[in-house]
């Protein structure tokens, strides 16, 4: 009898690598989802990063455009307002807004360009180098499962020759005990059983060679190849972390770059606004709106416990007051229509005269001489108009010499243009330049006037009305006796608002309806032209000769008459006054007095 080796000999030894393969399988799914997790991550902060950069972006033009929106508009009236302290010191805060807006525009770029940027591209390498670990991973894992496989064949066969072999060599030995078998049929039965266990042999010596070559591959693929898979990408990942650990501080290191700076920004703001000085920025106003004018004498006493004279306003005034209505004897503009205020403070009154020349020199609005403001802000206006008149004139040269040298190149390289073409130009800047210049002279002699002539002029003037005040006291005392200067320049007569309304007449006015007008107190001439275009004043031409019925109080008026119609107040450094020594209701021709 042949006997055979048991065929379940080798099948414990390979009974365990199923479950080590499904485990490393597991494993590389646990991985893949992490790895993937991180680079989530990563993105997440790139996303974060880029959002900061657009809201700084958006920060810096919000800022751009408010610093914008508050600067002074260019050769406008803002602009002249930007001289005082408080006013550059706002101007100081918007442009030093404009840099600080510049900084976070750099954070901006510096964010985008060091990190966003960087880690966009790191995070497509990351993504590269994740796949080429995991095909690896999955190359060797889908190798060791074929080998398993070639294994589990092999294993399988050489179980399924063993079987073969027994049940042949059980047939052999049945068939060896039978007396009625042939010798033939037994011989056939005992090689069948031969072959069937050589069969066996060749399945084990093919299963132990598998099975050998299956536990090399194993331990390889456990303790060679997945261990440096694992460990790439455990650097990969270990590199993932660190880089955005860097890209956050770059986050940080990107603003506190610009702090330093922005920090200039703020010390620049407070060093401005320390720079404001509220005593230069009131002299500058007191600068600025001064009229020249000298301020208003002390207030006359009237002493109502004597006998009452009237003058004739004050008549006219009682007889439209006992007529219940308002009319002028002598139908002239200044006394046609009253200055509708009720009786004030004298001082108040010229207070407001005042104010209202000030808003007349604001609004920007008289003739081109400027005579209709106050001696100092005409030579103040007057001296502006010189300067911008110069600087075109200036600017008009550069041009002509621009264009005297373009036509010297002409000449002398005539491929380049033609010498003529310029001809027209320059004619034109000639006669430019001729005009302003002629400009010029008219305002710098209109200066000169303010300047030297004008205040000579007038102090000679008061003087004359001072030596006429002291030897007349009582007849100027009682010619301005209730009589306001009006805001415009005109006259009020002492009234309230009782005149508009109808009012019964009384002895008392009877008395006056028939006095005569203000008697000529002398005369004058007119040293500049003067339109009077405000309610109570008379347009005078230059060396005109007037009448004076009313001599200056102190609040820049001379009250004038050209004929017996038409009165009324100019200012009193428009005239030079010839005051008479004797007084009377005469009017002597004004030829022979000019004469």
């Amino acid at each position: 009898m042949v006997s055979l080796p048991h065929p379940y000999v080798l099948h414990a030894a390979v009974s365990a690598p199923c479950l080590c393969c499904r485990k490393g399988k597991d494993q590389f799914d646990n991985l893949e989802k992490h790895t993937q997790w991180g680079i989530d991550v990563l993105e997440k902060y790139i996303k974060f990063v880029k959002e900061r950069t657009e809201i700084e972006l958006s920060y810096a033009k919000q800022l751009r455009n408010l610093s914008k929106k508050y600067q002074p508009k260019k050769n406008s009236k803002e602009e002249e307002e930007y001289r005082y302290t408080s006013t550059r010191a706002f101007l100081a805060t918007l442009n030093e807004m404009n840099d600080y807006a510049g900084q976070h525009e750099v954070i901006s770029e510096n964010m985008t360009s060091l990190i966003t940027g960087e880690l966009t591209r790191y995070v497509q390498e990351l993504k590269q180098e994740r796949k080429s670990h995991f095909h690896d991973g999955r190359k060797a894992q889908q190798h060791i499962e074929t080998c398993w496989k070639q294994l589990e064949a092999s294993k399988r066969r050489f179980e399924r020759d063993c079987k073969e072999a027994d049940r042949a060599q059980q047939y052999f030995e049945k068939m060896d005990a039978d007396i009625n078998v042939t010798k033939a049929d037994v011989e056939k039965a005992r090689q069948q059983a031969q072959l069937r266990h050589q069969m066996a042999e060749d399945s084990k010596a093919e299963y132990s060679s598998t099975l050998q070559k299956f536990n090399s591959e194993q331990h390889e693929h456990y303790y060679t190849h997945i261990p440096n898979i694992f460990q790439k990408i455990q650097e990969m990942e270990e590199r993932r972390i660190v880089r955005i650990g860097e890209s956050m501080k770059t986050f940080a290191e990107v603003d506190r770059q610009v702090i330093p700076i922005i920090g200039k920004c703020l010390d620049e703001i407070t060093k401005a606004a320390e720079a404001v000085d509220h005593k230069n920025d009131s002299q500058m106003v007191i600068e600025a709106f001064k009229s020249g004018f000298e301020p208003p004498g002390d207030i006359d006493f009237e002493d109502f416990t004597q006998p009452m004279k009237r003058t004739v306003s004050e008549s006219s005034l009682s007889n439209s007051r006992g007529d219940g209505k308002s009319e002028p004897k002598f139908g002239s503009k200044s006394k046609g229509k009253l200055w509708p205020f009720i009786k004030k403070n004298k001082l108040s009154l010229k207070l407001i005269n005042l104010n209202t020349q000030v808003w007349s020199l604001i609004e920007g609005a008289g003739p081109e001489d400027f005579s209709n403001l106050p001696p100092e802000q005409r030579r103040k206006k007057l001296q502006q108009k010189v300067d911008e008149l110069n600087r075109d004139i200036q600017k008009e040269m550069d041009q002509r010499d621009a264009l005297t040298k373009m036509k010297d190149v002409y000449i002398k390289n005539p491929q380049m243009g033609d010498a003529t073409s310029v001809d027209h130009r320059l004619a034109e800047l000639g006669q430019n330049i001729e005009k302003l210049r002629l400009e010029v002279q008219k305002f710098e002699g209109w200066l000169a006037e303010v300047e030297g002539q004008l205040p000579a002029r007038t102090e000679q003037s008061r003087r004359q009305s001072g030596v006429y005040e002291a030897q007349n006291p009582s007849g100027v005392n009682s010619c301005a006796q209730d009589r306001e200067s009006s805001p415009d320049g005109s006259y009020t007569e002492e009234q309230s608002q009782e005149t508009e309304m109808k009012v019964p007449a009384t002895d008392f006015d009877d008395e006056f309806d028939d006095e005569e007008p203000l008697p000529t107190i002398g005369t004058c001439k007119a040293l500049y032209t003067f339109e009077g275009q405000n309610e109570g004043t008379i347009s005078v031409a230059e060396g005109e000769m007037l009448y004076v019925i009313e001599e200056d109080k102190g609040d820049g008026w001379t009250r004038i008459r050209r004929n017996e119609d038409e009165e009324g107040y100019v200012p009193t450094s428009y005239v030079e006054v010839y005051l008479d020594k004797n007084a009377k209701d005469v009017h002597k021709p004004l030829q022979k007095i000019s004469e």
